[in-house]
């Protein structure tokens, strides 16, 4: 399932926002304000150093939790857009979705995608998670971490994809899971 429509002309320079999070939230809201904080930090950083408004694109692999969250709040922007890479094909990454409700969200977000890629096959679903993980920390220009800080449940989990993006120098935006309203920035090699 590639598919990759241009919605509009390029207008502004692009910047490419990866996101990595827990599945399970508490305060979803007072997340979501957190989130919209990050975006405007980012958009300010980006514009300060470029003198333009970015286009944000959203790379996510849209599961349950925090890339859903991240981007809800993205595709508030008309402007924004969102670029979905998929660990597995569509059908068989939907039965990691429990409920019907999560599954017809999916389906919403995945529509509304302007690019969607279902990454190589791998031996195991953890591969499938861990490769997911790399793929957005190589296509992302900074990343958005909704984190409680804790070592990672398995391969390719928030804590992995957050060690990456320091080792790279790549600027991330930490969101305390659990301590709504506390976000880290860490800039690292800059924007």
């Amino acid at each position: 399932m590639d598919r990759v429509e241009d919605l509009h002309e390029e207008t502004s320079p692009v910047l490419k926002v990866g996101v990595t999070g827990h599945r399970s939230l508490e305060n979803e809201d007072a997340l979501a304000r957190d989130v919209r904080k990050v975006l405007g930090r980012i958009r300010e950083i980006a514009a300060s150093r470029g003198g333009v408004q970015p286009t944000i694109e959203l790379v996510s692999p849209i599961a349950d939790g925090t890339d859903r969250l991240v981007a809800r709040e993205v595709l508030k922007d008309p402007t924004a857009r969102l670029h979905v890479p998929l660990p597995f094909p569509k059908e068989d990454y939907m039965n990691d979705f429990e409920s019907t409700g999560s599954k017809a969200e999916f389906e919403d977000l995945l529509e509304r995608a302007y690019k969607v890629e279902v990454l190589p096959p791998t031996s195991t679903r953890d591969e499938g998670y861990e490769q997911v993980g790399v793929y957005v920390l190589d296509d992302c220009d900074v990343l958005i971490a909704i984190w409680d800080g804790k070592s990672s449940r398995g391969r390719g989990g928030t804590a992995e994809v957050v060690a990456g993006a320091r080792e790279r120098g790549l600027p991330l935006f930490w969101i305390h899971a659990d301590e709504p309203g506390v976000i880290t920035e860490e800039l690292g090699g800059g924007f």
